[in-house]
């Protein structure tokens, strides 16, 4: 590298400026430390017994909350409904004391979060309704324990920028209805800042906190209150629901399958298998059996959203063993191209759905998680499982012609994609047969490959589906090629002896989508509360 391109060193000058920035710094934090100390000091002196004004501060006791008497609902009003237009008015909330603020023995700010939505409140010592002691109270508060707070909305002549909501609650009356414990396992600041915040902290030669994946997931229930995770399932609501209501109005039925079954619903090494009663039974790899039974049953077009189990996910190579499936089942008149029909409607509607809809929850995570929007197109993208090879031995990667994509390979595959044809959403058919499980209908021209296809997102697969095998003869002979045991399946089979349309389908896992939609690198940060073969809790 020459001299040139070199960062020249610090004046003296320069670095007596940042040493004494450095100072102040230091001498505030002090400061601050210094202040509470002393609030809480003065604070302690005051005695609760001896106020007038006890009555409007406190912890409800037990009783109270045991359903003692029935209230109108109403009185509450939601944190996120606070705005200039209830400004001057009296309101009554319940929150989490999100931040609590000492200033002197007579104020006091609480954040108070509900949902996601936050707001300041002030407790001022008041002559009338509030008294030192309840600023006390206030300043002793647990973070995160369940407050109610009433009070007027005032509006603040200056931003306030560590609440959503752009209002002040004047505090009048305040009362824990359930204490968090004083030291929580992990700081919700900590579990909410950004690796870019910790970062830029390291290159100032300040040290953050960084909260790990598992005492994340050991202390779920607080890593699920940061602005993030919230966003983050509360986007996956927003695809189940934008899945249904789509399915619904094209005139699919909502089913609900057996997760307990005889016999594997695939085949293949990733499946739970267990006693029942005797009897060899297994968890559902996937309600594909009982979706394709359905059809036989008349109902012609049906959909799920369940759990589905694995031993293994070999395509993430995370482990991960419970999922939530979105699976679809229809008949068709002539083509598999019928369902890839559907699947290219129905996610388009889903990416915009939660593009509208979810705008406040894809920022927060964002803002935890950077990524960049997906690209799709309004007409998805095909390719064949040949163009797709063709177009990686292009760049040099070499894949088997009847052998499966593996991991790096889709990936590759995506990026040729997303440079080629501007998309990160398409769909790759015709598998070769092989790979694919033993309902699947072979072409009709190349018994080598399969009326099978994949989609695909950021080239990560999401969706498997195909048109299915109907002929009962020719299903058993495929069951026994893929080494399942027809008779632990007889049921499935014998189904399709009293008359089966030609039918198709595919599954998707839900938190693959929401994972992919939103960038993120784990597909455990999109499952609730996630299940692998190390952790069962919480």
């Amino acid at each position: 590298m020459s001299s040139e391109s070199q960062e020249p060193p610090l004046s003296s000058e320069a670095q007596s400026k940042k040493a004494a920035k450095k100072e102040a710094a230091k001498q505030e934090k002090l400061r601050r430390k210094q202040e509470l100390a002393a609030a809480t000091t003065a604070a302690s002196n005051l005695s609760v017994e001896d106020d007038p004004l006890a009555v409007n501060y406190g912890f409800v006791p037990l009783i109270e909350i045991q359903s003692k008497t029935p209230v109108d609902v109403n009185e509450w009003t939601r944190v996120e409904a606070l705005d200039d237009s209830v400004a001057k008015k009296p309101v009554k909330i319940r929150g989490r004391a999100q931040t609590i603020r000492p200033v002197g023995k007579k104020m006091a700010f609480l954040v108070i979060r509900e949902n996601g939505f936050t707001v300041q409140c002030l407790v001022q010592a008041q002559p009338d309704s509030v008294s030192p002691q309840m600023v006390k109270f206030a300043a002793a508060l647990s973070r995160e324990s369940i407050v109610d707070v009433e009070g007027v909305v005032s509006i603040p002549a200056a931003p306030i920028k560590g609440a959503t909501q752009q209002v002040e609650i004047q505090v009048s009356k305040l009362y824990c209805v359930s204490k968090a414990v004083p030291t929580l396992p992990i700081n919700l600041e900590d579990a909410a800042r950004s690796e870019v915040e910790i970062e830029k902290a390291i290159q100032a030669g300040e040290q953050l906190v960084r909260v790990n994946q598992d005492t994340r997931l050991n202390f779920r229930v607080l890593d699920l209150r940061t602005p993030a995770n919230q966003g983050i399932f509360r986007i996956q609501s927003q695809v189940g629901n934008a899945f249904r209501q789509f399915l619904l109005g094209e005139s699919f039925v909502e089913i609900h399958t057996p997760k307990l079954i005889a016999g594997s619903s695939e085949g293949g090494a990733a499946v739970f298998r267990l006693d029942y009663k005797g009897q060899p039974a297994c968890l559902a790899q996937s309600p594909q059996l009982h979706k394709q039974m359905s059809i036989c049953a008349d109902f012609g077009r049906v959909f799920e959203i369940g759990p589905v189990f694995r031993a293994e996910d070999s395509f993430t190579h995370r482990h991960l063993c419970e999922f939530t499936g979105l699976d679809v089942e229809m008949e068709i008149k002539k083509h598999y191209f019928e369902v890839m029909d559907v699947v290219d409607r129905l996610f388009v509607a889903i990416f915009d759905s939660l593009n509208t809809n979810c705008k406040k929850d894809l920022e927060a995570v964002a803002n935890q998680y950077p990524f960049e929007p997906l690209k799709y197109l309004r007409n998805t993208l095909r390719l064949t499982y040949e163009e797709g090879i063709q177009m990686l031995k292009e760049v040099g990667v070499e894949i088997e012609p009847f052998g499966d994509l593996n991991t790096e390979a889709e990936r590759k595959l995506g990026q040729l994609v997303l440079e080629k044809y501007g998309t990160e959403f398409y769909i790759l058919h015709r598998y070769p047969l092989a790979i694919r499980p033993f309902y699947t209908m072979p072409c009709y021209d190349n018994s080598n490959y399969s009326n099978s296809f994949d989609v695909f997102i950021r080239g990560e697969e999401i969706i498997s589906g195909a048109q299915r095998v109907h002929v009962p003869e020719f299903l058993e002979q495929r069951a026994q090629a893929c080494g399942i045991e027809v008779k632990t399946i007889s049921s499935y089979i014998d189904s399709f002896r009293y008359g089966a349309p030609p039918h198709g389908g595919f599954g998707v896992g839900l938190e693959r989508v929401v994972m992919l939609f939103c960038g993120l690198n784990n597909i455990r940060k999109t499952s609730l509360y996630p299940r692998d073969p190390l952790r069962i809790a919480p």
